[in-house]
């Protein structure tokens, strides 16, 4: 299995070209899922690394010994513009049963719990495990340029895939940024173990967080619903300045709707199939 980090520009570009010509389609974005050893997961590891590189300091040798050892059980999703013929997202979900997924490696040294009790105080076991062990998007694809469409789709094929799967229960390590814009989704998130923050793999405040799976698209979606009753739009907000507020909570509530529902986006997602380009 090749799990190089350092995959060339011009080795993105042709591997991308042909996925997108195997797989044609009229809207912009697509995300495409699939396992560590196809030229999809290389594509996802370049950019993670990019990604983590220009943010953390993470380059491909860090990657390759922090995510090296779970190569075998990472499953991505990696969306692709059509447009820019360029992917746009990627992220990787470990799958376990509780011990040997990274978060759950990772955390007793980080938070002091030992790892029995780690598992035994959020119910972990028995049931699959996914780790959300990365999640990254190229900054031109955050913010409302987009809409949030890049990393909606993202979070919805984790729910789409993760109830085909099974999964029960979901761990991750986020940083600052990513932990904000998954609880501004609705995304019930559970400190592990009761921990706070903690630097982790240059970031300076990471937290560990637990997800029980089968819970978030509920929450999710009755999030997006009293997002779109508060935003509203009413004279009086708008007399106190409160434009700003209201299109961001439509932006947000728009986007725990596609997340929570696959409203608009479940078509997006290509999933099942051989994704080598011939």
């Amino acid at each position: 299995m090749d799990t190089r980090y350092d995959l060339a520009a011009d080795e993105v570009r042709r591997i991308t070209a042909q996925l997108l010509t195997a797989h044609p389609g009229r809207a912009r974005f697509g995300c495409l899922v699939t396992g560590p050893d196809s030229p999809l997961a290389a594509v996802g590891r370049a950019l993670e690394r990019e990604v983590f590189e220009r943010t953390f300091g993470n380059d491909s040798q860090v990657m390759a010994k922090e995510y090296g050892p779970y190569e075998d059980h990472s499953r991505f999703f990696v969306v692709l513009d059509r447009r820019r013929r360029v992917p746009a997202g990627v992220a990787r979900m470990i799958e376990g049963t509780g011990r040997g997924v990274k978060t759950v490696d990772d955390a007793p040294a980080l938070i002091g719990v030992p790892l029995d009790q780690i598992l035994a105080g959020h119910g972990m076991t028995g049931g699959t495990v996914w780790d959300c062990a990365t999640l990254a998007v190229r900054p031109e694809y955050r913010g409302r340029g987009t809409g949030l469409l890049v990393s909606s789709l993202l979070y919805r094929t984790f729910l789409v895939e993760g109830r085909r799967r099974g999964v029960r229960h979901a761990v991750s390590m986020l940083d600052r940024g990513a932990y904000r814009s998954i609880a501004l989704l609705g995304t019930p998130l559970q400190p592990l173990a009761g921990s706070g923050p903690f630097a982790y793999l240059g970031s300076a405040e990471n937290r560990a967080v637990y997800m029980d799976f089968p819970a978030i698209a509920p929450a999710v979606t009755a999030h997006a619903r009293d997002l779109r009753r508060s935003a509203r739009l009413r004279l009086d907000v708008l007399r106190r300045g409160g434009l700003g507020r209201l299109l961001t909570a439509r932006l947000v509530a728009t986007a725990s709707r596609r997340v929570g529902t696959g409203h608009g986006i479940d078509h997006l997602i290509v999933a099942d199939r051989d994704l080598r380009p011939s």
